[in-house]
């Protein structure tokens, strides 16, 4: 009899840390958008009103880019100065570093940036499989015409190689041709929020307050 306990007891105990892994694996929310439309902006807005952390898939780039020892920087410099995107591996395992350094428990992620074309995302789904659960994405729609105006000016102080007309438009088509298909792929899952990102920082925000509050975001 008591080995007979004994035994299903271990038989449950891999199911007992399935369930306690599904409810304390952090929750991720994929903020995409044309460049431009405010992803970065609305993302710190965020996290000074909510308890979640920002993940700037691009600043983490431009960042291992700058990194002296870096055997990517090289790499990482041509694909961002010719509009095309990094290569995943590279992307996913500096997003995963960037998620398993934050000791400040807080349980969402914002990810800026990422995925942004079906290799991104097989890539996240290949390795974060199990690890983190998607909760939705975060779309921020601005006009083509607005996008660009909004880099130029960025680019007369912000200091970034791809603030400028040439690497603009290349980062337009590939935005067009291969983020919004992703876009388009979770709209049809029904997880995805739409922002009217044209308008003013304030105006945008309060949109993404009503409904990170319906979606139970806590507030600081």
């Amino acid at each position: 009899m008591f080995g007979r306990l004994v035994g299903n007891l271990f038989q449950r105990v891999p199911s007992l840390l399935n369930r306690r892994s599904l409810m304390t694996k952090p929750n991720v929310v994929f903020v995409l958008g044309g460049p431009g439309a405010g992803k970065g902006t609305q993302c710190s807005k965020i996290v000074e009103t909510y308890s979640c952390t920002h993940l700037s898939a691009g600043d983490l780039l431009r960042a291992e880019r700058n990194r002296k020892d870096s055997t990517d920087g090289q790499l990482i410099d041509t694909y961002i100065k010719e509009g095309k995107i990094v290569p995943v591996e590279i992307t996913i395992n500096l997003l995963r570093k960037a998620m398993e350094n934050q000791k400040d428990g807080k349980s969402y992620f914002l990810i800026d940036g990422f995925p942004r074309n079906e290799d991104n995302l097989r890539g996240w789904n290949h390795v974060m499989d199990g690890q983190a659960n998607v909760k939705f994405v975060l779309f921020f729609d601005c006009s083509t015409e607005v996008c660009i105006d909004r880099c130029l000016e960025r680019g007369k102080s912000s200091g970034r190689t791809d603030d400028n007309r040439e690497s603009l438009e290349k980062r337009i088509q590939t935005y067009l041709q291969s983020t919004r298909p992703i876009i388009e792929l979770y709209e049809k899952l029904g997880k995805v929020h739409t922002v009217d990102a044209s308008r003013s920082v304030d105006e945008v925000f309060a949109d993404v307050k009503t409904l990170l509050d319906k979606e139970g975001f806590l507030k600081k």
